[in-house]
Order: C-alpha cells, then structure tokens, then sequence
C-alpha cells in the first residue's frame, strides 16, 4: 500500500523539477490526504509495548513538497482574512470531533472521532489520537503525535518538526497529562499513562532526572512510562559561579489503582506536591 506514491515521492525529493509533473504532483496529493484521513502517519509505533516507534520519511518529504505545489489563496471568515496555501479541516459532525469555535486543524492533520479541540491549533502531519482533549490555546505543532485518552491542558505547546526528515517527531502517547503551560519539544518521547505537572519543559537535551531511587537516574528527552514528572532544578557551575539549570524531576509512577482520567492535582498529591 502506498509503494506507488513513495517510490515517485522519493524520485522528486531528489529531483525537485519533478515537481511540474502532474503525475508527482497527484502523488504528493494523496499522500497529504491519507494523512489526514489517518491511513497514513509520518511516525508509528513499531512496537507499542517496549514504545518503539519509526519515521516515515518519506511522508515527512511528500507534505514539505505539497507547500510549493500549492497556490497562495485569500480565505476569509466574517471580517477575518487569512492568505496561505494550506486548506483547513472542515466537516467535523461527519468526523465526530467536537470543535469548539476558534479552534484551527490544517488539512492534513488528523483528529480521531472523539476528540475535542478547544480554542487551539493543530498543524500538517499531526495525529491525534481517540477522545484526547487539545484544551485552550495549546499547540500541536507539524507531525507530532499524539496518542488516545490525552489531555493537553491550557497553553501547552507540542512541538512540531518537518525538517530534518528523518528527525523523530514529538511523541505523546495513550493516556497522558500534560500540564498546563507545559512544553514538549525537539522530538521528546512522553511513554504512555505519564504526567507532566503544569510548567514542565521536556526537550531533546532536558536533563530528565529520577530521584525514586538511592542514586538519580538520567535521561534525555525520553520520559518513562507512568512517570509523574515535575519541573526542577539542578546545579551547574559556571565561569561566573554556581547557578541552577532548569531539569525535570521523575518524582512517582503513577499507581495501578490511579484511573487514568485523574486530574492532575490527584496525581501530584500521591507524592505530596500541590
């Protein structure tokens, strides 16, 4: 499925004048749509258990050449105009996403049945999964994903890659809570059922710290299933002098007995955090 549209998709990539041809260019349309019908992901899991997960490269190639095949147009909404190239989502009583008014889905984007967008912006080549919630003024930025039964609180921002193409996108998987104003960037990988307390910064070089044990454990852009995770600091010498570097704290695992809808106040308060 798809060989057709990746073999022709890989040919134009390296030889960009393939781009007049309309041949390509119905190539690189299909593509977008499957993406945006969900058929078709720019990253997926290869083995959800152990959270492997691959880049499909090619796709990632195929949107970034849909924008140069695309006219600039003027859409207008009311009193409201945009210029762009990119349409965006319509027909969601059809898709059965519920879509409160100033939210904006790009087309190419996928939005699972189930799912709620408050006032936000979900960018080409993300997926969102079943029944997650994309609250006020958070950000889905291009081909992150994001997985089922998740909720983005207020104002958090995920973060979005297109290129390089065979950089890993933001990965955000089943059952999370992202905290509010939260960010989660530079192709971090949040493990299902993890929270992130609200002000967390998760990127690719974030010094994410387990402090459970006798001796801290560290990793970098990865978060570990079920984690609770917090912002904090540690300290870091400098020319000047001792400073405190912003990092973020493995604090718990979530309990078996926890119902992964809580709220994020019950799951900190396991831990004696407010």
């Amino acid at each position: 499925m798809f060989e057709q549209e990746k073999a022709i998709i890989e040919r134009a990539w390296e030889q960009r004048e393939m781009l007049n041809e309309e041949e390509v260019r119905e190539a690189i349309r299909r593509t977008v749509e499957a993406v945006d019908k969900g058929t078709l992901r720019c990253a997926e899991p290869v083995d959800p258990q152990n959270s492997l997960w691959q880049v499909n490269e090619w796709v990632k190639k195929a949107i970034i050449m849909y924008f140069p095949i695309q006219p600039m147009r003027t859409m207008r909404g009311g009193e409201l105009e945009w210029y762009d190239k990119m349409e965006l989502k319509h027909d969601y009583e059809r898709l059965g996403v519920r879509v409160v008014p100033q939210a904006v889905a790009r087309y190419g984007a996928y939005i699972a049945p189930g799912a709620i967008l408050m006032p936000s912006y979900v960018n080409i080549g993300a997926y969102v999964g079943e029944g997650t919630m994309v609250d006020t003024w958070a950000t889905v930025g291009s081909c992150a994903q994001i997985g089922r039964g998740v909720h983005l609180s207020g104002g958090v921002g995920i973060g979005g890659v297109l290129e390089p193409v065979q950089a890993v996108p933001v990965i955000i998987e089943d059952n999370c809570f992202i905290g509010s104003r939260s960010i989660v960037v530079e192709g971090a990988h949040v493990c299902r059922e993890a929270v992130l307390g609200s002000n967390t910064v998760i990127t690719g070089s974030t010094h994410i710290i387990d402090v459970t044990g006798s001796e801290p454990v560290e990793y970098k852009g990865y978060v570990p299933p079920r984690s609770v995770v917090v912002s904090g600091t540690y300290t870091r010498r400098f020319p000047a002098g001792e400073y405190g570097v912003q990092c973020a704290l493995i604090i718990g695992r979530r309990k078996e007995s926890t119902d992964k809808k809580t709220s994020l106040n019950e799951a900190l308060r396991d831990f004696a955090i407010s």
